[in-house]
């Protein structure tokens, strides 16, 4: 009996656990590991939901016309797009390639269409320039900057019979450079020398800058060498209180002034970094970011439809999923209950840690809750006790054939596992390859779907056995000899 009590504690320590993260208020967890901040947890718990719950957006692309493409260029271009949206935070997203040259994108949460265009469309050219001969208040921000890179994009895009384009003819490169209406400023009628692009950096991230918190800027690290990296680490080294412009699909996003101290540190070679400010507000320094980090797309895109979905629809489908989900816990409880008596009480407890374990992990994990997700999970309650059925029919014909309690109550557990097991591995292999083909193809729906039921079985196994199992023989335990004296009380 000292192995099962040292189970109940674990079983009554992660129930505890399961419970205190299934709170709706929960505060998530926060920890400093070390003391001073540098190694720490914050890991915000809540119910991750999906388009059709929350609602968001629905971003219809297509390639820029006369633009060429094929299946590899449109494959490279949904996945940056996919990454993309990835990075700002936005959970199970849908980017899905169609015929014609489209990609159609779904944003949960998203309700803002600036945010999702800007995360998108943008061709995410980040340039690093040489702004040394320009005065202070020449250029603002959001001026057309035209620079080496872009004149050689633009005329690798041309044709082998078509005729470059003269300096004064170019505009931003976020625009067509033959029919965009607005010229492009000049460095004394030459365009600007860029010293690295955005594929000189290895990563990128949002930071507040400042002390009062409410500006935002993007942190990037250097990749170790080549692509213009080092030719940047010199131009910073030497070009010290000298601005330098950053621009950004040949929009000048801010040219500010090299410091001092960072000019040593690339002096020195132990510049890795740094900082790009622009008063951007929190939503645009993420979506920069995500732009730097997650790389430039392929072939520019046309945004040619655009859909607000709002959650109203949602509400009612959860409204009703919570209503048949407490119907159906409820009957099976009550079924387990009157039909099994004393060990349905133990296949009732674990049925009730089933379930809070299950949403636990669904807003730990997260796991994103659509209405196939819900569904999967509504599914795995049904089969949660039917490894409890397998066990107590077995135990009840080991009673009848003369067993003691004890011995039959083991006998209904062994012998009914390899059963179990089993069944419950045939339906996760199912699972495995519904989210595997939902992975490949798009269908997020059947991956939810999938997700939500493995976790279940998965879990089963854990609580319809180990549980059910410990929950019993304590119950045995504290009756003493009345169930031996009353074996109707064991459904018998």
């Amino acid at each position: 009996m000292r192995r099962y009590r040292f189970w109940l504690a674990i079983i009554l320590l992660i129930a505890a656990f399961a419970t205190w993260l299934s709170l709706p208020g929960n505060p998530g967890i926060r920890l400093d590991l070390d003391g001073d901040g540098k190694y720490e947890i914050n890991r915000d718990i809540k119910v991750v939901q999906g388009l059709d719950l929350q609602g968001g957006s629905r971003v219809l692309l297509q390639a820029a016309p006369g633009t060429s493409y094929d299946d590899t260029t449109m494959e490279q271009a949904k996945q940056n797009v996919e990454r993309r949206v990835n990075g700002l935070g936005v959970t199970e997203a849908v980017v899905q390639r169609q015929e014609g040259g489209r990609i159609i994108v779904e944003l949960p949460g998203v309700q803002e269409q600036a945010v999702a265009f800007d995360a998108i469309k943008s061709t995410g050219l980040l340039e690093f320039v040489d702004f040394s001969r320009v005065g202070s208040g020449q250029y603002a921000e959001g001026d057309c900057i035209l620079t080496t890179e872009q004149v050689a994009r633009a005329e690798a895009r041309l044709g082998e019979d078509e005729t470059p384009l003269a300096p004064g003819e170019y505009t931003c490169a976020s625009e067509d450079p033959a029919v965009a209406p607005d010229p492009a400023k000049l460095d004394g009628g030459q365009p600007f020398t860029t010293l690295m692009t955005g594929a000189g950096l290895a990563d990128a991230a949002p930071v507040i800058e400042g002390q009062i918190g409410t500006k935002w800027a993007v942190n990037f690290v250097l990749k170790g060498d080549g692509d213009g990296v080092d030719r940047f680490i010199q131009y910073v080294g030497s070009h010290s209180n000298q601005p330098m412009a950053i621009v950004l699909d040949g929009r000048l996003l801010s040219y500010p002034t090299i410091q001092p101290d960072l000019a040593s540190s690339a002096r020195a070679g132990t510049m890795d970094g740094g900082i790009i400010t622009g008063n951007f507000t929190r939503d645009e320094a993420q979506v920069l970011a995500a732009q730097l980090k997650y790389g430039a797309l392929p072939i520019p895109l046309d945004i040619i439809a655009f859909d607000t979905i709002g959650p109203s629809l949602g509400q009612v489908s959860v409204d009703r999923s919570i209503r048949a989900g407490i119907i159906g816990v409820a009957t099976v409880l009550l079924f387990m209950l009157v039909y099994y008596r004393v060990p349905g009480i133990a296949a009732d407890l674990a049925l009730l840690l089933f379930v809070v374990v299950n949403f636990a992990l669904f807003k730990l994990i997260p796991v994103t809750l659509s209405l196939p997700a819900i569904t999967g999970f509504l599914i795995s309650i049904g089969t949660a006790v039917d490894g409890n059925i397998l066990i107590f029919e077995r135990m009840k014909e080991e009673l009848r054939a003369g067993r003691s309690m004890e011995r039959a109550i083991e006998a209904g557990f062994n012998r009914a596992w390899i059963a179990i097991r089993d069944s419950n591995l045939s339906t996760i292999i199912i699972c495995l390859i519904l989210y595997f083909f939902g992975s490949a193809f798009g269908a997020s729906a059947v991956r939810g779907f999938a997700i939500t039921l493995g976790l279940g079985l998965v879990i089963n196994l854990f609580t319809a056995v180990l549980a059910t199992r410990v929950f019993l023989h304590t119950i045995v335990t504290v009756s003493g000899g009345v169930l031996r004296r009353r074996p109707k009380l064991l459904g018998v």
